[in-house]
């Protein structure tokens, strides 16, 4: 069976000047807490590419499924990963938050 032909308003998002990755936006933001120190969610954003907004709610998540601790200081908050929390999808759940983290940044 031959695929139909795509018309030429249904170019590719990278064609359209958009980019996909393997890694989901809470993986990236994971990644991103991880591997530097004491970021601020515009640090983060600026390196993942997404709003601070978008981030912000990314971090809530994480913090709400038990990926990391936030600690507020001042104005600022300050976040502390669970290495050995578990990954959520069914396919990597024998896999650690450490895990990720030394297979993307070590």
């Amino acid at each position: 069976m031959v695929a139909p032909e795509l018309p030429d308003d249904s170019l590719s998002a990278q064609r359209r000047g958009h980019s996909w990755g393997f890694l989901s936006s809470h993986a990236l933001v994971l990644l991103s807490l991880a591997g530097h120190d004491q970021p601020t969610l515009r640090d983060v954003a600026e390196r993942v590419g997404l709003t601070e907004r978008a981030v912000s709610t990314i971090v809530h998540d994480l913090e709400a499924e038990g990926f990391l601790e936030r600690r507020k200081q001042g104005r600022r908050n300050f976040y502390r990963l669970r290495l050995d929390h578990p990954l959520r999808h069914e396919l990597e759940r024998h896999r650690d938050v450490k895990g990720l983290i030394d297979l993307f940044l070590r």
